[in-house]
């Protein structure tokens, strides 16, 4: 028979161990939501607005961790770190999907795809857009949502307006084969360079030019190392919300309907500021002085879709001839992806 001092050391031991119990259940799920740009661009706000609303409403029981300008993860790193399980959120632009498999992401950075955004929703915010995200499933990726960021334009150290401008300048790009395609058939060199690593890389003249929204020129301060920027508007720019599918999977059943919630609310304040932040971005540079802002016009934009209209064929097999004509019927374009 225990003795009473022996009883009560038991009761003791499991009152610490239920405590214990306890202190564990009200751990908060960490999301860990790593990007490279920085925290005033359209990305890092609806990132920063992202964890705001899901803590609030999940009251504590899910945190946010930002981590932007690639504080964790360059580019190339980031997306394995995902698959890993090192990070639980991203949201990296459409070509960065090729090198792991998904080529169909590609045709979103064919030249001159779409002439304004209201085309280019009519696909990332409908059954195509949601078609591609389900294709991220078989590589441990949940595909949440697609960020509509806006329109590329040229920056370079001599003025880009005509097609044989660019030619021969080395030209920072993203690693896709479709914008290395559109990139050389303008006879301009591409380089494929972290995004962390652009400034210096325009400082320093290892690189002439690069490619981004007016917004990301502005905040990266690419205007201080940049003589011109042209408004081109020659490629789509966007993003895509994504998620560890395993992470996403083994949330709690009442806290899924929060999260969703939260993506479609986040994709919606991106969606709706970025125009204007891109449009105050191009003023702001503008103001500065230090660059200066040239304009493409109609006849110079059909200039450029005639030199760079091989692409389209020779990326059929890459991204998906039906895909791409899916597109043009979608947005009610010619199936030659030209007129």
């Amino acid at each position: 028979m225990k003795s009473w001092k022996t009883l009560g050391a038991l009761a003791l031991l499991a009152q610490l161990a239920v405590g214990a119990g306890s202190a564990l259940a009200q751990q908060p799920i960490v999301i860990k939501f790593s990007h490279v740009v920085a925290t005033n661009t359209s990305k890092g706000k609806a990132a920063e607005y992202f964890k705001k609303i899901v803590e609030e409403r999940t009251q504590g029981r899910v945190k946010v961790e930002v981590y932007a300008n690639s504080q964790l993860y360059k580019d190339k790193e980031e997306l394995e770190a995902l698959q890993l399980g090192s990070v639980q959120m991203l949201a990296p632009t459409f070509g960065k999907f090729g090198p792991i498999g998904v080529r169909e992401f590609e045709v979103f950075d064919l030249p001159y795809l779409f002439d304004n955004m209201e085309q280019a929703q009519k696909v990332t915010q409908g059954p195509i857009g949601h078609k591609l995200l389900k294709k991220l499933d078989s590589k441990g990726i949940t595909g949440l949502a697609m960020l509509d960021s806006g329109f590329l334009d040229w920056t370079s150290n001599r003025p880009i307006v005509k097609p044989g401008d660019i030619k021969g300048m080395k030209i920072r790009i993203q690693s896709s084969k479709v914008i290395d395609a559109r990139t050389r058939a303008v006879g301009a060199l591409p380089q494929v360079m972290a995004f962390a690593e652009v400034y210096q890389g325009l400082q320093t003249g290892v690189v002439d030019g690069q490619e981004n929204p007016p917004s990301i020129v502005s905040t990266s301060k690419f205007y201080e190392v940049q003589k011109f920027l042209t408004v081109s508007e020659h490629g789509y720019h966007g993003y895509v919300l994504i998620a560890n599918k395993r992470f996403w999977d083994a949330l709690p059943a009442d806290l899924r309907p929060i999260m969703d919630q939260a993506v479609t609310d986040t994709t919606t304040y991106f969606n709706s500021n970025s125009k204007k932040e891109n449009d105050d971005a191009l003023e702001e540079i503008r103001q500065t002085g230090k660059t200066k802002i040239l304009t493409m016009t109609a006849q110079d934009k059909d200039e450029w879709r005639k030199a760079q209209a091989p692409v389209y064929h020779e990326m059929e097999k890459r991204v998906g001839k039906e895909l791409m004509t899916e597109i043009f019927t979608t947005i009610g374009r010619d199936p030659a992806g030209l007129k």
